[in-house]
């Protein structure tokens, strides 16, 4: 049985706007279509053959049809774009996010919430906001509920016998509801209910209640916290004004989608432009299977539909190339917005510069994916991603490595790999401050003491975790979809409790032990062994030695600098710039110790030889 024996049931279709769905022997959707009248577009197929390879593997595989009738063409869309998402149909061009917008999870379940980035919302009680577009902003509206409304970020079973509270407390970022005598249930509900306010963004609702609390606590002469209160409403105030002005269509606040369409697959690039600055991306990617005969509006209209069934569109979204249903489109994507969103093809000024610029950067993503190396560092992305259950292809990979001798002047590197290449101006370097950094070296015949220099490491890790994504969420980013550690279980241990010591649990870490090449995670009893020369493994090993040379190489430079300071930078009379000099001239600290008086004269006057001369003989 093949299409041509449905044309009984296709004579009697209904010339009304739907859906219609092909089905194989298995009684599997293979095929979802949306029609403004279904019997004329599903009768259009029987004319279909031969027009590509595609479409002639479609009709030979259905044997069946079933159609769902709608009111209007715009519920044929939703409709469509609904099934293919619930049903995966093998002939619809499907396509991947690079990644999945956060939300924000209010652990209404807890007796004492907490609020946390998540990529996905579970059915477990809690309450949920966003999306958050761009991403930042669900980090920034997190970091006000610590700062605001003292809305704890640690994962402690709060029972309020705990002696004394946190640093958190100190800094004024949790109401420490771990010692009942600061912080009582009630008063921290209180603080959950504004939290919750903010998450909503109900920010007038929030001014009001906030001022009428600041009023009462003036007028019963609690003046200290009549000041926060008062403080809280101005950085409300300025997050209102500030989303009130991105809001503005005049501002310049729209969307543009540029397309690149080749044998290995397509990328489509979504550019989001808040007021007139382009502040997120939106990569969608099909392979070549799914692009093979696929027209550039096929994918255009599957990708426009990809996205908004979840986001709210803009005013504006502007699109390469005219769709056959431009109206229709608009149509749908005004009433996703509950406002008019218009829908127009460019060609000429910044509109049309900045699809050029969309497109540009498709075409690059399309070479780096799909290239013979492109192809391999996106195979080896995959395939992390699977292993380690990531909600996102880890696009950026942040690796530290902690280097000392014995104990002595330990360094720390972190570099980033962004879409399988090294990117060395996001390359940090540490000093490791404190015990852990600072131990002297072993001397004479005794053995080193190997258990503290573990202890050491862990210590070393934990304080440079710490120190770099106290930094990031203070900066807002860039925040990284994979963390490598060099090291086993101990390490990554150390790094997570650098993480959650941050309320920044949720960022997956893993450790990459040398020897044996393993990789360990904080959810496995038993490592994860990847195939030796497999594309993931190899491109851990490429990530973890390049971050061990940054810190070797620091490490030298650091042991070099620590070598000269205790030779000339302990002399009053010599400076930096002197001390150049001195070892400009003179080639190395033993030359400037074997030169005579007039010679040091010569170079740094009289008075700083005299001194140069009485450090070497006296060492004072």
């Amino acid at each position: 049985m093949a299409i041509e024996d449905l044309k009984p049931q296709i004579a009697r279709l209904p010339e009304q706007p739907g859906v219609y769905l092909y089905l194989n022997r298995a009684g599997e959707t293979i095929y979802v279509g949306k029609a403004r009248a279904l019997r004329d577009r599903v009768r259009s197929y029987l004319g279909a053959r031969g027009t590509s390879p595609k479409t002639e593997a479609l009709l030979d595989e259905a044997v069946g049809l079933e159609v769902i009738v709608t009111d209007s063409v715009v519920e044929a869309l939703a409709l469509e774009n609904n099934l293919i998402k619930e049903r995966s149909p093998r002939y619809n061009i499907k396509l991947r996010d690079d990644k999945t917008y956060p939300y924000l999870r209010l652990s209404t379940s807890e007796g004492f919430p907490r609020v946390s980035v998540v990529r996905r919302v579970a059915n477990d009680g809690d309450y949920y906001a966003g999306p958050f577009m761009p991403a930042s902003l669900a980090w920034q509206t997190r970091s006000l509920s610590h700062k605001l409304f003292g809305i704890r970020s640690c994962r402690e079973v709060i029972t309020g016998q705990r002696g004394r509270p946190c640093l958190e407390y100190d800094i004024k970022r949790c109401l420490a509801p771990c010692v009942a005598a600061i912080c009582t249930q009630e008063q921290y509900q209180h603080a959950v209910r504004d939290a919750r306010l903010l998450l909503d963004g109900r920010t007038e609702e929030l001014v009001a209640d906030l001022e009428s609390r600041m009023y009462a606590a003036a007028d019963e002469e609690r003046f200290e916290q009549a000041a926060q209160l008062r403080d809280t409403i101005r950085t409300l105030e300025t997050l209102r004004d500030r989303q009130q002005k991105m809001a503005t269509p005049r501002m310049g606040d729209r969307d543009a989608i540029g397309v690149k369409l080749g044998p290995g697959g397509a990328v489509v690039q979504l550019f989001q432009v808040r007021s007139g600055r382009v502040v997120d991306r939106v990569e969608m990617v099909t392979n070549a299977d799914q692009a093979r005969d696929a027209r550039l509006e096929d994918l255009l209209d599957r990708a426009v539909a990809h996205v908004y069934a979840d986001h709210a569109p803009p005013p504006e979204v502007l699109l390469p190339v005219a769709l056959p249903d431009m109206d229709l489109l608009a149509e749908w994507l005004s009433a996703r917005a509950g406002r008019q969103v218009l829908v127009s093809v460019p060609q000429r000024g910044d509109k049309k510069a900045l699809i050029d610029l969309a497109a540009r950067n498709a075409a690059l993503s399309y070479d780096a994916r799909f290239n013979e190396d492109g192809a391999a560092n996106h195979e080896a992305l995959e395939t992390l991603q699977a292993a380690l259950g990531l909600a996102a292809l880890p696009r950026r990979i942040d690796c530290f490595d902690i280097s000392t001798l014995q104990g002595a002047e330990t360094v720390a590197s972190m570099v980033v790999c962004q879409d399988g290449r090294m990117k060395k101006s996001e390359y940090r370097k540490f000093r490791i401050k404190g015990e852990a950094g600072n131990r002297e070296p072993e001397t004479g015949n005794r053995e080193p003491d190997t258990g503290s220099r573990f202890l050491d490491d862990f210590a070393a890790m934990h304080q440079v975790v710490g120190r770099r994504y106290r930094k990031v969420a203070d900066d807002d980013g860039p925040w990284p979809d994979l963390i490598v550690i060099d090291g086993g279980k101990g390490q990554l241990n150390a790094a997570y409790e650098a993480l959650e010591a941050l309320g920044l649990d949720h960022v997956v870490a893993v450790g990459l032990a040398k020897q044996e090449e393993l990789v360990f995670t904080r959810d496995r009893e038993d490592p994860i062994a990847f195939g030796q020369g497999t594309p993931a493994l190899r491109l851990l090993q490429r990530i973890r030695d390049e971050a061990h040379r940054f810190a070797v190489t620091f490490h030298r430079t650091a042991r070099a600098g620590r070598d000269l300071r205790s030779e000339l930078d302990d002399i009053t009379q010599v400076g930096p710039r002197r001390r150049r000099q001195l070892l400009t001239t003179f080639g190395s600290v033993a030359g400037v110790r074997r030169a005579s008086r007039e010679d040091l004269t010569a170079v740094v006057g009289a008075k700083a030889a005299d001194a140069i001369l009485r450090h070497f003989a006296t060492g004072t």
